[in-house]
């Protein structure tokens, strides 16, 4: 007989897997999407990826407030799985769609499909998140919860990822607005599928109930200090991962020369690889699996808020050495070699940062007797939003300033000498020395970060008394 709780950490798992195959599209697609097969100019790109995830990001905590006060015989988060799901991948296909319209109609376009499918995402995603904080009331396995989301995400953006490209030169080419929109069709319903999956492996256990006003709701969350601490390491860490996924598929585009290849000799073995952005990301998923897999041991053995701070004093120093390796064949072997290995610590804190939103919601129950678990997780999304509204737009802004040429003809121009050198050392700095300043600063917000293990072992026990009552 299959184990029932294997069965719902994989069940559970296909949520994220599915969310993830979209996000990580968006994040490292969207903007060169945006820039050079839909047509908009970076500035304006921009301005879009900034005001949507700001739209986004202050939606969470509605959606929060009203997964929290949702009562069904499904419980309060599961059913949103169930009901938005199809909405969630329409909205997919709908982003992806390129009107042959005028400039000003496409980037109204562009707006209403976006604003669309970040209200959706935030419709499936913050219950699926909160759904953490009833599935299970030990501090432990909510980890291994957040272990297999992880890794069942990454695998779900490794294929995202790694077939993106493929699947746009099948059914239509890379250069196409017709590949693009035919590739997200397939993502969209793979995603659809994966949702009702989720819904129908997992159980929401524990029956939490707000008996506190919205206000209180609210005011007990602003005077949560460990919150406050953790919602700005959390923009920190995804702020690095957007300005460097963001980056990516530019710094391939104008860094790596067309048609580098991975080369390797042994023996009588001797083979080469296309070195393109889909492989260079599509590895780093697999590295986070790798980086998911050791969380809970790293957590157990070191404690949560001390895992934290030493994986962002690695990213800050693997950030640092990327900048300086050369664009060479064994460059690129370097390259990838550091891309797997920020990808492992990356993958180490994704897992830790949700168990640590799971330990902020019992604080907020313990100390505020409030159950606003769906609210608290809202604001691990928002924060993921926002570090995402920050990252890319400021890419792109970057880019713009430096000089960054986006235009069709001039790129397709026979004596097009390339980027200006302005531009190439933007595009090195947002892959290198950005990222790193970032992730310095996510270490020092969580070395004030209150909730140790010994810390959460007393709420804990306090908890079962008081959920006893």
């Amino acid at each position: 007989m299959v184990n029932r709780k294997i069965v719902k950490f994989i069940g559970y798992g296909f949520g994220d897997m599915a969310s993830s195959m979209f996000w990580k599209v968006f994040s490292y697609y969207l903007p060169f999407f945006y820039s050079n097969i839909f047509g908009l100019s970076l500035k304006d790109a921009g301005i879009i990826l900034l005001v949507t995830r700001v739209w986004d990001a202050v939606s969470d905590p509605m959606m929060g407030i009203l997964a929290d006060r949702t009562q069904t015989r499904w419980g309060k988060y599961r059913p949103y799985l169930l009901f938005v799901a199809p909405l969630f991948s329409i909205a997919g296909i709908l982003l992806f769609t390129t009107p042959d319209w005028s400039y000003g109609a496409k980037l109204i376009w562009a707006y209403a499909t976006y604003i669309l499918m970040m209200t959706v995402y935030t419709g499936i995603n913050v219950p699926y998140g909160a759904m953490l904080g009833v599935m299970t009331d030990d501090s432990n396995e909510k980890t291994v919860y957040s272990s297999f989301r992880m890794f069942f995400a990454y695998g779900g953006s490794f294929l995202a990822l790694f077939l993106w490209e493929p699947l746009t030169n099948a059914l239509g080419g890379y250069a196409s607005a017709q590949g693009w929109f035919w590739a997200m069709v397939v993502i969209a319903a793979t995603c659809f599928v994966l949702f009702i999956c989720c819904f129908l492996l997992t159980r929401e256990e524990l029956k939490t109930v707000s008996t506190v006003s919205i206000g209180s709701d609210f005011k007990s969350l602003l005077s949560n200090k460990p919150w406050w601490l953790l919602i700005g390491a959390a923009l920190c860490f995804n702020l690095f991962c957007t300005v460097r996924g963001a980056t990516v598929a530019y710094y391939f585009a104008d860094i790596i020369p067309a048609g580098a290849t991975l080369n390797f000799q042994f023996s009588t073995l001797n083979f080469q690889l296309l070195f393109y952005a889909g492989l260079f990301l599509a590895v780093g998923e697999v590295s986070n699996m790798i980086g998911v897999a050791a969380c809970v041991p790293l957590a157990a053995r070191f404690g949560k808020k001390t895992t934290f701070i030493g994986v962002n004093l690695g990213l800050c120093i693997l950030s640092v050495l990327f900048f300086f390796i050369p664009v060479s064949p064994t460059g690129f072997w370097l390259m990838l070699a550091a891309q797997i290995l920020i990808s492992i610590l990356t993958g180490v804190m994704s897992p830790l940062v949700w168990s640590m939103y799971a330990d902020v919601s019992d604080y907020a129950e313990q100390r505020f007797k409030t159950a606003s678990t769906g609210l608290i997780f809202s604001s691990s999304s928002m924060a993921q939003k926002f570090g995402g509204a920050i990252g890319g737009s400021a890419a792109l802004w970057l880019l713009a300033a430096y000089g960054y040429i986006t235009d069709p003809g001039t790129l397709a121009a026979s004596d097009f000498a390339g980027q200006p050198a302005d531009a190439l050392l933007c595009l090195r700095c947002l892959m290198s020395f950005i990222p790193a300043a970032v992730s310095i600063l996510a270490a020092l917000v969580v070395a004030r970060y209150p909730l140790t293990t010994a810390r959460m072992r007393e709420i804990d026990s306090q908890l079962q008394i008081q959920r006893a009552q």
